[in-house]
């Protein structure tokens, strides 16, 4: 919509009228441009209202103006209903709390913008749930799930989001606040009503008395229908249910201020069966077969499913788990107690196989059930990536049938994609009949829409013909609310738009969604052209592209999930979207549409977005979609800065490798230096150097001066990698790492000259000497690798530079092997002397947590690590806190302590002080160990360091 008015005066009434924040500059009207669908709409602010009287505000406002409303939980909607061009309104800042859960009346009272895991811990204290559970159901908001009436895994037991409200405080399009369902309502109910329920009221009543016969027989009777507004549920054999009315309406209607919704026992024990078969198509035949037994849930997925999972790196260990067959059912079944539970999956898994021919395995470990979940929650992500690289998209995403017909609907579907040469991968909510598939559509050129609009038409009737719904659980949006015509018959459309008119007559809320909607090939996000501006690194991954590797962000919004993790770290700390991962991606590409940020490489918004990326490569495993922000900041940095004075820390701690040969030679002085009170500032300011952190001190002999003239036995060579931190911080981590592999039989070598991989010129983006600094090592290194030498890295991020970055900045022919060279000590043991066993640690079990640093977590993980400590007698957990804080550089910046400090006292910084003191703690990284010295006073060891500790000299 077009305000009525001044655009000017109206966002200056707004902002001076709400008490919470009203957002206009470009960084929050781009990151809110999109969600995760396949749209794009710039609106004209963002606002974070702090109460309901700011809502009423807002509503006031847009309605004088004529500013259409758009209200926003998460943005993970995948149909393009969270985005507007007027006002995006977020719940999720402020109006998140649970303000009531009553245990005996099973039922919780909170505000719209409440994450479902939240409500779900709080439940869970009083053995409850609720019921509907979403894959993103780690940050996705009830007042979300309410909008596009949400479902999850589970609603084959527990029913979608509209049969799971009691009440709805709402907000009207003129302001007026009704209460909808319960004892209190003023629709429906016996309260005296205010003039404008009373309207609401009678018109509805007219509404349904007058088409009672279109009611009864235009709705297809399936559980998982959510397309078109549930204007059945108004009939008086219904009860006039004006809350599951409204629930599904995507915000057309009213806002939603307040929600009483119902609670279920959650069974104290689950366990897992999953039965394979020969596809994902005779899967779904089975499903008539599991229902009767009343499954908690029933998920199906095909083997192309999993094709796509192997390509994106590590092979999860949930896959070993899998019976044989190339689909796969998961089915749920709970009970009062493990016995209970595994008795019932028993009795299904020996009924699948008599009945319907599977293979059948059953889980009962929590951990088994975990990584096995894990696989079909990341879906959404897995499938944006198709096993030959190609991208895929949502807009046919989530079509329900009748579960009876789902084996039919499937190999229509599977034949209608041949015939238009696409391609994807279904999977999703077998037992309600319910797929999501993401589609290569081809959506950056004419012919592609025109294809993709075809396919959607042609789709559309598919489902329709097998009585089935457009939508059977994210809701229309702009994706599919043109094609309602083609579901439900024209009266019934026409009664849309009343029902519609009777909550909204002016079309301010969400408008051009569901009733009168934009078209599905309209507002594309795809950009057809970007600016072709220079780039550095080479992108393997995305054909060379910058653009392309964006927009690898689909916006299903891991990166928003504070709960666990390693991404994105200084979103968990400042809650920002502009700091998540996404928000970066949505900027980045924008600065290559170049319409909404039009200074490319000198944009300020997107800097100062970057200026809080730790670089902590969390996206690259984290990410469904593997996004590394951590090279796109690299490749802005190195691009923004190019002919430009740099800030001074780029050339401090971007230069370290080049200082610490320098103070080396003369350590006593260069640590008195820095130990000086009056020096020691004075080096931080120029340096650019947060005043908070200590200087490093540097080590009286380097780690090539201590192994200089060590006597060899002729044994197999591993060359030992003298990263900057071990060589001149700390070379006893170098001498335990020798001490460990001549132990298990190898003679250490360290390559003939001084190295670098390059790591803090990457990271402060400069690319161009870190290029050169690689190519340097990889001529020093030209014997070891033609030798096909293993290299053993001490230090994990130096080691993801070899075994990652490098590729980025070097082709395959020049990197010689190198990647595949590269190991972690624990891999290098377990691969290269499996054979070798060291003495235990202690008498007894010793307790240890590690924090692992970042960059193993997202390019190489520990599980061998894992391994080999519980080898040792060493009980290890590693801790689930993301990323230390420190992160290389990012903490020692001016301007970056107070995030780096909060970002460790998440969980870090708790979790070491809580540590019994004969708990041991573990850190490979040198920044981990920095920040756990610093704010916790405990010393952390290196994996080296314990097992050279096993090693007595009698047995070296």
């Amino acid at each position: 919509m077009s305000p009525r008015h001044d655009t000017g005066s109206f966002l200056g009434e707004l902002t001076s009228t709400v008490s919470g924040e009203v957002d206009t500059d470009r960084t929050a009207r781009t990151v809110f441009s999109m969600d995760a669908s396949n749209y794009r709409h710039v609106p004209l602010a963002v606002v974070f209202p702090r109460d309901t009287d700011d809502l009423a505000a807002v509503v006031r406002l847009c309605a004088e103006h004529g500013v259409g409303i758009t209200a926003r939980g998460a943005g993970t909607s995948i149909a393009g209903q969270a985005l507007g061009d007027g006002i995006v309104i977020d719940h999720s800042r402020y109006l998140n709390r649970i303000l009531d859960i009553d245990p005996d009346a099973r039922t919780a009272r909170v505000q719209p913008g409440v994450v479902l895991d939240t409500l779900r811990a709080a439940a869970a204290e009083h053995g409850l749930t609720f019921g509907p559970d979403p894959s993103t159901h780690s940050r996705c908001t009830i007042g979300g799930m309410l909008g596009n009436d949400s479902c999850g895994s589970h609603s084959v037991a527990w029913g979608r989001t509209a049969d799971n409200v009691v009440s709805l405080d709402v907000l009207t399009a003129d302001g007026t606040r009704l209460t909808v369902g319960g004892p209190e309502s003023d629709i429906g109910g016996q309260r005296p009503r205010e003039d404008r329920a009373a309207d609401i009221d009678d018109r509805l009543g007219e509404l349904v008395a007058d088409n009672l016969a279109l009611l009864r027989t235009g709705f297809p009777d399936l559980p998982r229908r959510v397309s078109g507004y549930a204007l059945d549920r108004l009939l008086p054999e219904n009860g006039f249910d004006v809350v599951r009315a409204l629930v599904g309406t995507e915000g057309t209607c009213a806002l939603i201020t307040e929600a009483t919704v119902r609670l279920v026992p959650s069974p104290p024990a689950r366990v897992l069966v999953v039965a394979g078969y020969a596809d994902d198509i005779a899967a779904a035949d089975a499903v008539p077969r599991v229902l009767p037994m009343r499954p908690l849930t029933t998920e199906g997925m095909g083997a192309d499913l999993i094709d796509a999972l192997l390509v994106r790196g590590r092979r999860p260990p949930a896959l070993d788990l899998l019976p044989r067959g190339a689909g796969w059912l998961f089915i749920e079944v709970g009970g009062d107690n493990p016995g209970e539970a595994k008795h019932s999956a028993r009795r299904l898994a020996t009924a699948l196989r008599a009945e319907t021919g599977a293979e059948t395995v059953i889980a009962d470990d929590p951990g088994d059930q975990r990584q096995l979940w894990g696989i079909r929650e990341a879906a959404a992500g897995i499938v944006t990536r198709l096993p030959d690289g190609s991208e895929a998209w949502p807009g046919w995403e989530d079509a329900a049938v009748p579960p009876q017909r789902l084996g039919s609907y499937l190999r229509g579907f599977r034949a209608l994609l041949r015939e238009h040469g696409l391609h994807g991968i279904p999977y999703g909510h077998f037992g309600e009949g319910c797929v999501h598939v993401r589609i290569d559509f081809p959506l950056t050129t004419e012919e592609g829409v025109a294809r993709f609009r075809a396919f959607m038409e042609q789709a559309a009737d598919l489902v329709v013909a097998h009585g089935g719904s457009l939508s059977g659980e994210h809701g229309d949006g702009q994706a599919r609310a043109e094609l309602l015509p083609r579901m439900y018959p024209p009266e019934l459309v026409r009664l849309f738009e009343e029902f519609k008119a009777i909550w909204d007559p002016g079309n301010i809320l969400n408008p051009g969604n569901l009733v009168r909607p934009r078209p599905l090939d309209a507002d594309l996000r795809f950009p057809s052209q970007v600016r072709q501006l220079p780039l550095t690194l080479r992108y393997p991954h995305d054909g060379g592209s910058l653009a392309t590797a964006a927009q690898r962000c689909v916006g299903v919004g891991k990166c928003i999930d504070t709960s666990t993790g390693v991404m994105c770290p200084s979103y968990m700390v400042t809650g920002q979207e502009q700091h998540s991962t996404r928000g970066r991606s949505r900027l980045l590409l924008e600065l290559l549409r170049g319409q909404t940020i039009t200074e490319g490489w000198r944009s300020a918004e997107v800097r100062d977005a970057l200026d809080l990326c730790l670089a902590c490569k969390g996206c690259l495993s984290d990410c469904p979609v593997n996004v590394d922000m951590a090279s796109y900041k690299a490749e802005f940095l190195h691009q923004h800065y190019a002919g430009r004075l740099r800030p001074a820390s780029h050339y401090s701690l971007g230069f370290l490798p080049l200082w610490a040969r320098f103070a080396s030679s003369a350590p006593a002085v260069t640590n008195a230096a820095l130990r000086s009170r009056a020096l020691a500032p004075l080096v931080s300011a120029l340096g650019g150097i947060t005043p908070e952190r200590s200087l490093p001190e540097f080590a009286p002999a380097t780690l090539r001066g201590l192994l200089r003239g060590r006597a060899k036995r002729g044994r197999p060579k591993v060359v030992l990698w003298p990263d900057t931190f071990t060589n001149f911080l700390t070379p006893e981590v170098g001498l335990a790492a020798t001490t460990v592999l001549e132990y298990a039989g190898f003679d250490v070598v360290l390559p003939r000259r001084s190295v670098c991989c390059g790591l803090t010129w990457i990271s402060t983006g400069q690319l161009g000497v870190a290029r050169r600094v690689l190519r340097r090592t990889l001529r020093v290194l030209r014997e070891e690798l033609a030798g096909a030498s293993a290299i053993v890295g001490l230090e994990p991020s130096c080691l993801a530079v070899f075994r990652h970055d490098a590729a980025d900045l070097l082709g395959d022919a020049e990197l010689g092997g190198l990647p595949e060279r590269a190991f972690t000590l624990a891999e290098f043991l377990e691969q290269q002397a499996p054979g070798v066993e060291f003495p235990p640690l202690a008498p007894g079990n010793t307790p240890a947590i590690t924090q692992q640093h970042c960059h193993q977590h997202a390019v190489t993980g520990n599980a061998a690590d894992e391994r080999l400590l519980a080898s040792v007698g060493v009980g290890n957990r590693t801790l689930d806190s993301g990323c230390c804080g420190l992160a290389g550089n990012f903490g020692f910046e001016k301007g970056h302590h107070e995030v780096s400090v909060a970002a460790a006292e998440r969980v870090l910084v708790p979790e070491v002080n809580a540590a019994d003191e004969d708990t041991l703690v573990l850190a490979d990284g040198f920044s981990c160990r920095t920040q756990i010295a610093e704010l916790t006073g405990r010393k952390a060891a290196h994996l080296a360091q314990v097992l050279a500790a096993t090693i007595t000299p009698a047995s070296r």
